[in-house]
């Protein structure tokens, strides 16, 4: 049975994330203190210390997911022996560092980047994101295409488990889709209260923005392969790697196909790093035989 490690998003965010490792790992105080020096700023403080409202401005939250989860890693390097890793939207940066596609320092400042990028973009065209609960996926990006065609940017964004697609657009097209989702049957259309329209065309500024530093950095083959959102398969080589990462901002996270192909792949068992455990209850929806925890043995 083979071993997949995940990693979660943006919104797993709490107040006092790391600050346990921080105290107790000589390895996480230094990577932490890195990460201040690389930002330019003491994200330790807003992560430990902070508010809820220091943590939902991008600039913080994205670096901080990705550094609960990438030191999580190392600090449990003795259980972090995957066969297999991928990560939700942001969590894909998380995965590549993780599994020695990018290095911390390299997967730090590209997040960074990525964390401005998206939000110079939320601001140039207002946007925003609904969460559909009971419909099938094909009703789902019909409806949106008609509304794309007659009101407005709208498109399935996160494929989230079976029942469960997140769309990406502008009010006006979301407001629109979700009326016509719901009388098509779905049980419930709740927006999302995020920043903009993310995996969507309306990041394209984001995308061009970040491309640059993806194509500038270093990547490297992972010492295991990497399932990412864009492809969904097993990815083992640098080049492929870099070209999805491109791709991912304005494009669908394919998450209930990348978890049914690791299962197909043979992966039996999944362990969630980082905060929170949403990729715990995806998985449970997209196939309740496999075994699925988090890294700490009590979380």
């Amino acid at each position: 049975m083979k071993k997949a490690f995940v990693f979660p998003g943006q919104g797993a965010q709490f107040v006092g994330m790391g600050k346990d490792m921080y105290e107790q790992s000589a390895v996480a105080r230094e990577l932490f203190e890195q990460a201040n020096e690389v930002l330019g700023f003491r994200i330790t403080d807003l992560m430990f210390d902070g508010t809820d409202e220091d943590l939902r401005q991008t600039k913080v939250t994205q670096p901080a997911v990705f550094l609960h989860s990438v030191i999580l890693a190392k600090i449990h390097a003795d259980v972090f022996q995957p066969d297999m890793v991928a990560g939700h939207s942001l969590g894909e940066f998380s995965a590549l560092v993780a599994a020695g596609a990018l290095s911390f320092e390299e997967g730090l400042k590209l997040v960074s980047k990525r964390a401005m990028a998206m939000q110079k973009a939320c601001e140039a065209a207002p946007s925003t994101m609904a969460a559909i609960i009971g419909l099938d996926n094909e009703t789902i990006e019909q409806v949106c295409a008609e509304v794309s065609a007659r009101v407005g940017t709208v498109v399935p964004a996160n494929y989230n488990n079976p029942g469960q697609l997140v769309i990406s657009g502008t009010f006006a097209a979301i407001d629109e889709a979700c009326q016509r989702l719901t009388e098509a049957g779905a049980k419930r259309a709740i927006k999302l209260s995020v920043g903009g329209a993310f995996h969507s065309p309306l990041m394209q500024p984001a995308k061009e923005e970040l491309e640059q530093a993806i194509r500038q950095a270093v990547f490297s083959d992972p010492v295991c392969p990497v399932y990412q959102n864009v492809t969904t398969v097993a990815e083992t080589k640098a080049a492929a790697i870099q070209q999805n990462l491109v791709a991912q901002l304005t494009s669908p996270v394919k998450w209930t196909q990348s978890v049914q192909h690791m299962i197909a792949d043979g992966a039996g068992e999944f362990v969630e790093v980082g905060p929170g455990a949403a990729l715990q209850g995806m998985i449970r929806k997209i196939d309740k035989t496999v075994v699925n925890h988090h890294i700490l043995p009590d979380a």
